[in-house]
């Protein structure tokens, strides 16, 4: 693990992360897994639907990124799932494949005939769950689901302990559901899920010190973004000790989507210090693809995937987006296969008028011309609400140097 904040060329972000002051209040763990869920619940966002061989495709660009774990899909939803599924664990990837499923015997079988590596045992915890939709307590979910968890393992699968909406379970029902499982069989992991997205990253803290106390077991987080918070939990049940992120590509998922596998990989390998192995720079393909194929454009300024990230117009500081990009951002847009841009609009200055017009190969101007060049830049950004286009800003140009 790293404890450095920069590294010359590629980025440069808060040298306080490891101060010893702060690094001393975690509980990193030496590890730490990416569990991507793209191909399952991000394909239940709405509209979404993901074709076989868009799974396929899917899966090889997430292992080619160093992904550690695909969530391939649920084999009970359609025949068209399980070909995906069992396609995916032919192709001999380093990514640990891992299934979808209810506390079902039947489901563990499919898991199993699509050749899975691990599965994801799904129960309900949260008590507006139990109480109005399923009308179960928690030992109805207890009872139905111990014996799966056991069948499972039995048969070679790693078997991860899903209950979900844990952030709204009565502190009672979980501490009674844990304790059951831990006595009758024990899962290889467990995880705090934030179905709603309603948890602060305190709250996931706790629940993580806590679950890991009572259960002694690896603790997996998936968080949704319902308040803008489901990295930052994630990150934060990561300082409490968890061993395994969820995430789905673009941030995909149901409602305000799951926690971003591009930020965490981010956060994790620049922000904490982790000596990941992914491949960072092929994040705007796999993050292309995802937008191709499920017909959800990536927003402008959306974290490290917008093509805005590393755009500047203010006149301010101009000269270092291409030159010395680290002054004006946290990462090298090399970092993740983008490149910086100078754009002229409102917020221009004299500089940007300058290092566009050597860009473009337009030679050198009077200073009393890049003025008035500028300010029809200004008038032209404010009437377009936009910045300008290479050639409305060419013919701004010529029609200067011909006044």
């Amino acid at each position: 693990m790293r404890e450095t904040h920069l590294e010359d060329g590629k980025w440069w972000v808060s040298p306080y992360n490891f101060e010893p002051e702060v690094r001393g209040e975690l509980n990193l763990p030496p590890k730490v897994e990416i569990h991507d869920a793209t191909l399952r619940d991000g394909e239940q966002t709405p509209g979404v639907v993901f074709s076989v061989d868009d799974k396929i495709e899917i899966a090889t660009k997430l292992d080619e990124l160093g992904v550690d774990r695909i969530e391939a899909g649920m084999p009970a939803v359609s025949v068209d799932d399980q070909t995906a599924i069992k396609e995916i664990s032919k192709l001999g990837l380093n990514s640990k494949i891992f299934t979808f499923a209810r506390a079902m015997k039947t489901d563990i079988d499919l898991a199993l005939e699509c050749g899975a590596d691990g599965v994801v045992i799904e129960v309900p915890i949260g008590y507006p769950k139990l109480v109005t939709q399923f009308g179960w307590t928690w030992r109805d979910v207890a009872e139905k689901t111990a014996p799966i968890i056991k069948y499972a393992k039995d048969n070679g699968l790693h078997a991860l302990f899903f209950p979900y909406d844990t952030t709204r379970a009565r502190k009672d029902d979980l501490t009674n559901l844990c304790n059951y499982i831990m006595d009758h069989t024990a899962p290889d992991s467990i995880g705090i899920v934030d179905t709603m997205g309603c948890a602060t990253p305190e709250a996931i803290k706790h629940m993580v010190r806590w679950v890991n106390d009572m259960t002694g077991l690896p603790i997996e987080i998936h968080t949704h973004n319902d308040f803008g918070m489901g990295v930052a939990t994630e990150l934060a049940a990561v300082t409490a000790g968890a061993v395994c992120v969820h995430s789905c590509a673009n941030g995909l998922g149901e409602r305000t989507g799951n926690a971003a596998l591009e930020e965490l990989m981010m956060g994790l390998h620049l922000l904490y210090g982790y000596d990941t192995q992914y491949k960072l720079d092929k994040i705007p393909e796999l993050a292309d693809m995802i937008a191709q194929k499920s017909n959800i454009p990536i927003a402008r300024n959306k974290p490290v995937l917008g093509h805005g990230n590393f755009i500047r117009e203010s006149g301010i500081g101009i000269n270092y987006v291409m030159n010395d990009p680290l002054v004006m951002f946290a990462t090298h847009p090399s970092l993740t296969g983008k490149v910086g841009e100078v754009v002229l609009g409102k917020k221009s200055g004299k500089a940007s008028i300058i290092y566009k017009m050597g860009e473009m190969g337009m030679g050198e101007l009077e200073d009393d011309k890049i003025a008035v060049i500028l300010d029809e830049v200004k008038k032209a950004g404010i009437a377009k609400r936009d910045v300008l286009s290479n050639e409305e800003f060419a013919n701004i140009v010529a029609s200067v140097k011909a006044a």
